[in-house]
């Protein structure tokens, strides 16, 4: 049984197509990587997913179960440019509020909330800073707390927009060596990424887009020069990176 199905999903925006006919799958369990240009409608597909979004059609199943019978086995990580860093909460108390959904929203977090919030704080190595203001953080560690608030939740799969967008090398690690950790408790990780270059050391599988789906499967099978150019076109900049990428196939 995949984690994800999705079947024939189509996205617009006042009657502009943003995704066409998308059908994949991928296997529980899997670090998936979700590939294209700017525009190409990955946010729109993560948004899309847990209903952020209302598809003009579609089908979308987690486990075998429609998307309204399993958003609690889901978490989902924004953008950071989405959030209002200015806002003045507390690192410890946005971390929480990825228990929302476990104590409701109207209701003050219980002691096993906290110790939950305060161990998601420490695996992604915030403990120190839980009870400063989010806009004393660093862009890294902005990126560290909304990795914190989705691991508080214990999905099933967890859905990131661009996890690793304005972090340093030592963040990037980090988060990758947490992403491994979950996938290492059979968690499934479907994450939008923008770098090329870190795509075979990062992840299992990809799904390529460009509005419509190019192509989806293993790494090793689908991460290949014929599909990367599909995905992308022949621009300068691209060329420049899929030689990179594979220095033993002629472009």
């Amino acid at each position: 049984m995949p984690a994800l199905k999705v079947d024939q999903l189509f996205v617009h925006y006042n009657k502009i197509p943003a995704l066409w006919d998308i059908s994949f799958s991928v296997p529980k369990g899997s670090l998936t990587a979700v590939v294209g240009p700017n525009g190409a409608g990955k946010s729109t597909l993560l948004k899309s997913l847990i209903g952020m979004h209302t598809p003009s059609c579609g089908h979308i199943e987690y486990l075998g179960r429609p998307l309204s019978q399993a958003l609690g086995d889901i978490a989902y990580v924004p953008q950071r440019s989405s959030v209002d860093w200015n806002f003045p909460i507390s690192v410890l108390d946005l971390v929480l509020m990825g228990r929302y959904r476990k104590f409701g929203l109207w209701k003050r977090p219980k002691s096993a909330d906290k110790q939950a919030a305060l161990r998601a704080l420490e695996a992604v190595d915030m403990l120190p800073f839980a009870s400063r203001q989010i806009s004393e953080l660093s862009g890294g560690q902005q990126q560290r707390i909304f990795i914190a608030r989705a691991l508080v939740q214990d999905a099933l799969v967890y859905l990131m927009d661009e996890p690793f967008a304005g972090v340093d090398m030592a963040t990037e690690q980090a988060l990758v060596r947490i992403f491994h950790t979950l996938q290492s408790k059979g968690k499934t990780l479907f994450i939008v990424h923008h770098d090329l270059n870190t795509v075979q050391s990062y992840f299992d599988w990809i799904v390529l887009i460009n509005t419509c789906l190019i192509a989806a499967g293993p790494i090793q099978e689908t991460f290949s020069m014929e599909n990367v150019m599909k995905t992308y076109g022949k621009s300068p900049v691209l060329l420049e990176e899929a030689s990179k990428l594979s220095p033993r196939q002629p472009l």
